[in-house]
């Protein structure tokens, strides 16, 4: 089908909006130039699209009754069995509504986005097929990803297994969930701002943000560039390292990945034991306006644990991580506003694999937009103010201050192996009940953000492992590793899953 040519008055319209102004004898001139050039653009709406090919059969499942989704975290349910082999053979695993999965619908938990089918598999779909796993569906998730808690998803919120009514954190909240409840045994989250590591602090389970590009994130609907992750969330620490060992490894289609980094025997570094280990309590990890006392001390508490085991654990100050989150907000306002939402969710300027049926149908919330969540709708108000009144600067110096963000970590990190704190400053909070003020709302999104959200900045390893209940709700424990050091992270984190209950600590 040809492309539809402008009229004359068409192309001042657009001219007028880069601040040109043509005349109507201008007008015609351009539009006579620009033939040729709207004849190419035939050529290329002509051509087949050049995406990876869909191998593994499937079906597009269905949408579970409620007797099948106790705690809201189903979107959909299907069945894709992998190879017949593999390091994930027998395991089930649900993917994060935000991963695309060829043929089955996908929903990031948006009501714009509801009745998008992909026509591509993700990276990492491909990667757990090849490897044994049988896909068993998809997860509910926050609206496009942006809230911290589990209320904000279209059309009803994700309960925490540990405590109905409680929140199951975000965005990845219906994996952390099902997880948690046994349903699956892994799951893909994605992470943002600490989307892995919150729901799997609230849920009780195990979430690991490996290092920024590590993972692909081909295939995966796109936040900002700078600051997307995918990957693990499993019951356990043997279940996590396996998988990252299947996922991690350039695929030759994401910008965010780096050559040569590929993936490491992860489940056999981790037996090695913590002997000698140096671990750093980041002081300023604790303390926050928001945090609850009892988590503190119980992450000091499961700290001591390592003690215990032979590692030399001792206080370390990063002054810079104070000012962390401030260094990720105008990224992840402004960025996000631009990229997922003006650029409908792949914008410009990157090599890879370009999801085109998703940028056609995510177009339309520009007809829809006040559907979206109110914490989208904040954030994006937020983004757009400093886009047009401030030209982006503040997005530029963030990621200039990010640079700064990354060596203070670094410098700790030459001194220590790992760096620890509470992965939370809280225990999971009640869901907002329906129709709650916009403050409760905004607050209930927000407000666990502060040691996660630095990370995705500096793009540090960084997972969350639960490690003591609060009046019977998961505390969740988080451990930061070097660029590319996940093998250290996972060494911590089984020896510590070994010796002992974490429910009991």
């Amino acid at each position: 089908m040809a492309i539809k040519r402008p009229t004359p008055d068409q192309l001042q319209d657009v001219a007028l909006s880069l601040g040109i102004h043509l005349s109507t004898e201008q007008a015609a001139v351009y539009n006579t130039l620009l033939q040729g050039n709207f004849d190419a653009y035939d050529v290329i709406d002509a051509m087949p699209d050049y995406v990876p090919r869909v191998t593994y059969p499937r079906t597009p499942g269905y949408f579970p009754p409620a007797e099948e989704n106790q705690y809201g975290a189903w979107y959909v349910k299907s069945t894709i069995k992998g190879a017949a082999t593999g390091k994930l053979a027998g395991k089930t695993v649900v993917l994060k509504d935000n991963i695309c999965l060829a043929g089955v619908p996908m929903m990031n938990g948006a009501s714009t986005l509801e009745g998008y089918v992909p026509n591509v598999d993700a990276t990492v779909v491909t990667r757990l097929l090849d490897a044994g796993a049988t896909v068993v569906g998809k997860s509910t998730c926050e609206y496009f990803c942006f809230s911290g808690g589990s209320h904000t998803s279209s059309p009803a919120p994700v309960h925490n297994p540990y405590r109905m009514g409680y929140s199951a954190g975000g965005s990845s909240s219906g994996s952390a969930a099902l997880v948690s409840a046994g349903e699956v045994d892994l799951a893909m989250g994605g992470d943002q701002g600490g989307s892995i590591r919150m729901p799997a602090s609230f849920c009780g389970i195990v979430g690991m943000k490996a290092t920024h590009g590590l993972v692909p994130y081909t295939g995966v609907m796109p936040i900002e560039l700078t600051i997307d992750h995918t990957g693990p969330m499993t019951a356990n620490v043997t279940d996590n390292a396996l998988m990252l060992e299947v996922l991690a490894g350039p695929d030759g289609l994401d910008p965010r990945q780096h050559a040569g980094q590929t993936a490491k025997p992860y489940s056999e570094l981790m037996k090695q034991g913590v002997a000698g280990l140096k671990i750093g309590i980041v002081t300023e990890g604790f303390g926050w306006p928001q945090s609850q006392a009892a988590v503190d001390a119980k992450v000091r508490q499961a700290a001591a644990v390592f003690t215990a085991l032979g590692a030399e654990v001792s206080e370390v100050s990063v002054p810079m991580h104070l000012v962390g989150p401030a260094i990720w907000l105008p990224i992840a306002a402004e960025g996000a506003t631009q990229q997922m939402m003006k650029d409908n969710g792949h914008g410009f300027n990157w090599k890879g694999l370009y999801v085109t049926s998703m940028v056609d149908f995510h177009a339309g919330w520009k007809q829809r937009a006040d559907e979206l969540s109110e914490t989208l709708k904040l954030t994006m108000v937020l983004g757009e103010y400093f886009i047009q009144h401030y030209r982006g600067h503040f997005y530029a110096k963030s990621q200039n201050l990010g640079r700064q963000l990354t060596a203070a970590y670094d410098a700790k990190l030459a001194e220590f192996d790992l760096l620890l704190m509470p992965t939370l400053p809280m225990t999971a909070t009640p869901l907002p009940p329906a129709g709650s003020p916009v403050e409760l709302v905004v607050e209930r999104a927000f407000e666990m953000l502060p040691n996660t959200c630095p990370f995705d900045v500096t793009g540090h390893p960084a997972i969350s492992v639960p490690c003591g209940l609060v009046e019977g709700l998961p505390v969740g424990m988080m451990l930061v590793a070097k660029h590319y050091d996940e093998a250290t992270i996972y060494r911590a984190a089984y020896a510590f899953e070994q010796a002992g209950d974490w429910k009991a600590i």
